[in-house]
């Protein structure tokens, strides 16, 4: 006899769509009511698990960190309801965690590829412009069709932001990576690392912080998504007081930045620009924040449910994950949880969020994934 779970609560199959009657069959979802009665019946609004589509298992303030470290995150990361990660670059293997059931399902992008001595220690593969095209062949052979460039960071000798690799180099390390299969997503903080990665071809950029009017058209054109990482570009000011005695244009920069991060993003999506929520976890920030990142995107001026697809529904239809469908088989349906009923693994959806037809995250059961 097959195992049914029968979901009792509304079925959030998109931002703007919602149905009523969904089971699971052995693993696999249906809109088709079975034959049989349900063994067991979850009451509760029901979406997919959240996708943090920047995250780092396996990644600690000082590089890698060992195997139970790296699933304490992984954990941390399940507890709050993504049930999808796109790694965004770790010094640690985390294969042995991909194809079970006790961890999010893992998209890996390999190791960061950074230029030498410009970026944090111990986290990236780092080389000279000659050797950039080899590395991102080798992390695309490595990863799952994803391959991490450090597109900025601190010019000591400038005393500010630059670009990590000449124009020329970076277009034909994306080119290879292309080859290879692999998409690019490339860490850029400065304003004109921007005009050099779209030249250049990029699939994605993480944190877009410099984004200025004049890359906005091009961003939608080219049809490339930025993943803001709000919880983690907080930590800037942070970043600036640390930085002020010996670069101080660094500071003012970072801090610029910093000021003008919400308007920016909200600035991005009323053009058109693709977004998809990202924490930035591992490092200095901690697993487990998915939830505060939506909230971010809904500050920055993403109305809650568009919000709420950035890690949903249009994140996995980027990654080519399954949503709520007819035939979708699930690796884990996780009850959701309320305060008060802090024992069971959930997804709690944002508070204070607002569903046409239905209020999320008041009078309601934190939300069920589903991957």
């Amino acid at each position: 006899m097959p195992y049914i779970i029968g979901f009792s609560g509304t079925v959030l199959t998109g931002p703007d769509s919602e149905r009523n009657g969904l089971w699971s069959v052995d693993g696999c979802l249906t809109f088709t009511r079975p034959e049989a009665s349900p063994d067991v019946v979850l009451d509760g609004w029901v979406l997919p698990g959240f996708v943090d589509a920047h995250c780092h298992i396996g990644l600690g303030p000082a590089g890698p960190v060992d195997a139970g470290e790296a699933e304490a995150q992984a954990r941390a990361d399940l507890d709050s309801g993504t049930l999808l990660i796109r790694d965004a670059g770790s010094p640690a293997d985390t294969r042995w965690m991909q194809g079970g059931r006790d961890f999010p399902l893992l998209i890996r992008a390999g190791r960061h590829v950074a230029r030498t001595r410009r970026y944090l220690r111990g986290f990236a593969h780092e080389v000279e412009p000659e050797g950039l095209v080899e590395a991102v062949r080798k992390q695309a052979r490595d990863g799952d069709g994803w391959v991490k460039l450090v597109g900025d960071w601190i010019e000591r000798s400038a005393g500010d932001l630059a670009p990590s690799f000449p124009a020329g180099v970076v277009r034909d390390a994306i080119s290879a990576a292309h080859d290879e299969g692999a998409r690019v997503t490339a860490h850029c903080f400065a304003e004109d690392t921007l005009d050099q990665m779209l030249d250049a071809g990029i699939d994605c950029i993480e944190h877009a912080t410099g984004l200025l009017p004049r890359h906005l058209p091009r961003f939608v054109e080219q049809g490339v998504p930025i993943v803001p990482t709000l919880v983690n570009i907080a930590t800037f000011p942070d970043i600036a007081a640390q930085a002020k005695p010996k670069f101080p244009v660094y500071a003012a920069h970072m801090l610029a930045l910093w000021e003008r991060r919400l308007e920016r993003v909200g600035e991005a999506w009323e053009a058109g620009v693709q977004i998809f929520a990202g924490t930035d976890a591992g490092s200095v920030i901690r697993h487990g924040r998915i939830a505060d990142e939506i909230l971010a995107l809904h500050a920055a001026g993403l109305p809650a449910a568009q919000a709420l697809n950035a890690a949903s529904w249009a994140a996995r239809a980027w990654l080519g994950a399954d949503g709520l469908a007819d035939g979708a088989c699930r690796r884990r349906a996780v009850p959701g949880r309320s305060p008060e009923d802090a024992g069971h693994r959930g997804a709690p959806v944002p508070r204070g969020f607002g569903w046409p037809g239905g209020p999320l995250g008041k009078n309601i059961h934190p939300a069920l994934g589903i991957n």
